[in-house]
């Protein structure tokens, strides 16, 4: 008895892979440097502060200065916050791409419409119409469908399976491509949060120096240390929130469409048994 071929016929997308990684070796770096450079000249310009010297108070109700305040750990964060947006962004654009041109819920309504008809050559037009990782995962299915029609040496259970193999292979090789740099997010949502409590950490260790040192409270020493560790409190946690928000929604979407390929590939497999039972 013949066994059942296993071969995928979706490429694998190693270009796509290697892309993503080089972005993301470059995009943290960058992302530091330019939030050091905001926090320098931006955050830091002479403008935000009582005549014109950073060593002095700021300038009142001026955010700018308040947030430079901070300490060395703002620009930290703030390069946590930068990767979450920029990261944010990329997979936003790689997701959109693998959903394809069109509503992914009415597309996998036409395949199945098409199954039901028989009509194989349409449901590959309507792949190709519709483009992304979903399409390429079912049109992958539907022409092992068309070659298992044409294979004298098979039984239909062992098409079947071929039918199977072939659409979770095509799965397996599109869909960790949608899933890369979502890590890199993930870590974020800890490591925010994490910095700015160091960051407090430190504040207030200022803060207690300062009673120490001058033997009676400098309310001027205090209250800069008591900002510097509510500032860092505050990004942290604002960059952790923004992160497993972006994290969140993009889980969703990503098994939203691994939901449409699973229920397009068993309607694929469902309707070759089908068709095709009693040739057996």
């Amino acid at each position: 008895m013949a066994n059942a071929p296993t071969k995928p016929t979706t490429p694998v997308k190693n270009e796509s892979s290697s892309a993503s990684g080089a972005f993301a070796t470059l995009t943290i770096p960058i992302c530091i440097a330019v939030a050091v450079l905001i926090y320098m000249f931006i955050l830091g310009d002479g403008s935000h502060y009582k005549g014109g010297d950073p060593e002095n108070d700021v300038n009142p109700g001026d955010y700018f200065g308040i947030i430079h305040k901070g300490g060395v750990i703002v620009p930290i964060i703030m390069s946590y916050l930068l990767m979450v947006i920029v990261f944010s962004i990329e997979r936003a654009i790689v997701i959109g791409k693998a959903s394809g041109t069109g509503n992914v819920d009415v597309f996998v309504k036409k395949i199945q419409s098409f199954l039901n008809a028989g009509n194989i050559d349409a449901a590959s037009a309507e792949c190709d119409k519709q483009k992304g990782s979903v399409a390429n995962v079912i049109k992958s299915g539907l022409k092992k469908y068309k070659e298992m029609e044409a294979e004298p040496n098979l039984d239909v259970d062992q098409k079947t399976l071929a039918i199977q193999k072939d659409i979770e292979e095509a799965t397996a090789l599109e869909m960790p491509m949608l899933e890369q740099n979502l890590t890199i997010i993930a870590t974020l949502v800890s490591i925010g949060t994490l910095t700015g409590l160091l960051g407090t950490v430190i504040g207030m260790i200022k803060a207690f120096g300062a009673l120490a040192a001058s033997g009676a409270p400098n309310q001027s020493a205090l209250s800069n240390s008591i900002s510097e560790a509510l500032i860092n409190t505050a990004l942290g946690i604002g960059t952790s929130a923004i992160s497993i928000v972006m994290y969140n929604l993009f889980t969703s979407k990503i098994d939203k469409l691994t939901y449409a390929i699973d229920e397009t590939g068993f309607s694929i497999v469902q309707t070759f048994a089908a068709s095709h039972k009693n040739s057996r």
